[in-house]
């Protein structure tokens, strides 16, 4: 049994995330349906992580295992000609039997994009979280660095789970302005769920004054998520880089 590493970019707006659901369309299920396509077989696909409806992707990593001797070469093209066009393949290599997608990842990082032109951006509708007021990407920089570090962020996710669950280490964490986009970066060894909306949804609180500036150290230490801002909308987010161990001879 061969076990194979596809790195997909997708763009998740016809899509309810990237697990398969009863009654709804994910993308995980656009693979598998490529793959049985070509192998006559539904192997099983395993991905490096969950994704809400609407969430886009430039690197999602995913494993197929299967028997099938196809070259990785010619397995791309294959995929990306049964594939629709907000789904492709971009790169696929073998890899150890024990390799796992999800748990065998050391940190991923996600970028969250707001459109901050004077008037909404037809070409960024379904890419961007569109914001008139104008944004300070200074001060929102400035704040977005009380998130570096190790915390329980318990305050910016909506899971229902265990305090001791909600530890996360935070090794990047910035704001840039790119003409009218304004793109929140962070990257951390894991993330909670909905946990990156939620840290972008307060920074733009704290934007509009309905949080105070300077007040995530005392929204992480809340441990409550009435005390953070409201969960910016999936559209803006993008899951952007995975990282392994071995990422250099992963990804060449």
């Amino acid at each position: 049994m061969r076990n194979l590493l596809l790195t997909l970019r997708f763009l998740g707006t016809r899509y309810h995330g990237w697990q398969v659901q009863e009654n709804a369309h994910s993308v995980m299920e656009e693979v598998q349906d490529a793959v049985e396509a070509l192998f006559g077989t539904r192997d099983p696909v395993t991905g490096c992580s969950r994704t809400d409806t609407g969430v886009h992707a430039d690197m999602f990593c995913c494993t197929l295992r299967t028997e099938n001797p196809i070259s990785c070469y010619r397995l791309i093209a294959a995929m990306n000609a049964k594939l629709p066009p907000d789904i492709a393949v971009s790169d696929c290599v073998e890899v150890p039997e024990d390799f796992h997608p999800r748990y065998s990842a050391t940190a991923k990082q996600y970028l969250y994009r707001i459109w901050n032109g004077s008037a909404r951006d037809p070409f960024t509708e379904d890419r961007a979280y569109f914001v008139h007021p104008p944004l300070d990407a200074a001060r929102m920089d400035r704040n977005a660095k009380d998130f570096l570090g190790t915390h329980d962020f318990t305050s910016f996710t909506n899971a229902k789970e265990p305090v001791n669950e909600n530890i996360r280490t935070v090794r990047r964490a910035e704001v840039y302005r790119e003409g009218d986009s304004v793109v929140f970066l962070v990257e951390a060894d894991g993330f909670l769920y909905n946990m990156v909306r939620i840290m972008a949804g307060t920074l733009l609180a704290i934007e509009f004054g309905k949080r105070e500036d300077g007040s995530i150290p005392a929204i992480l230490e809340a441990r409550d998520r009435n005390a953070a801002g409201k969960t910016a909308p999936a559209h803006g987010l993008c899951l952007h880089k995975v990282y392994y161990e071995n990422n250099e001879e992963l990804f060449r």
